[in-house]
């Protein structure tokens, strides 16, 4: 069960807006995936949701953009769940360039945990959140994905 959870792939042609960089959507669109897969790789599918009647829906989302991306290029999406709240959770995501993992975009979704019958939140079960580790913004194994080593960031040169 992976803690954080790492999807690559290709940016494709249909992901391009009309300023020539992946459109704002595109990013949207491959945050709900990349949840979605880490929730399997849990033993979380969304047919497990469906048999306890009741599913993650989002309250927000928030994408601070750093860097543009094309089509052709290798990006690494990670996803870990950032918190447990009584019926809710952040999740976070690293947009990355494979090649050199330049950080192209980071973001949070606040997910809420609702019943699928009445739509209204509901506690989220002690199973489900036993399925998913708590992963710190300053986790090493974080850490490591973001900056290819333990030790984090580089330092600031000296002045």
């Amino acid at each position: 069960m992976p803690r954080i959870y790492v999807h690559t792939f290709t940016v494709p042609e249909d992901a391009i807006d009309e300023l020539g960089h992946v459109n704002n959507l595109a990013y949207l669109r491959w945050m709900q995936e990349v949840a979605l897969e880490h929730s399997a790789a849990n033993g979380w599918p969304f047919e497990r949701y469906q048999r306890i009647g009741a599913a993650w829906v989002v309250r927000s989302h928030s994408i601070e953009y750093l860097r543009p991306s094309y089509a052709g290029d290798a990006i690494s999406v990670l996803t870990w769940v950032a918190d447990f709240r009584k019926r809710g959770s952040p999740r976070r995501y690293l947009f990355q360039r494979a090649a050199d993992r330049e950080v192209l975009a980071q973001a949070e979704t606040m997910w809420v945990f609702v019943d699928l019958r009445t739509g209204r939140p509901v506690t989220i079960p002690d199973e489900l959140r036993a399925a998913f580790d708590i992963v710190p913004h300053d986790d090493p194994e974080l850490m490591s994905l973001r900056y290819g080593g333990p030790a984090g960031p580089p330092a600031p040169p000296r002045a």
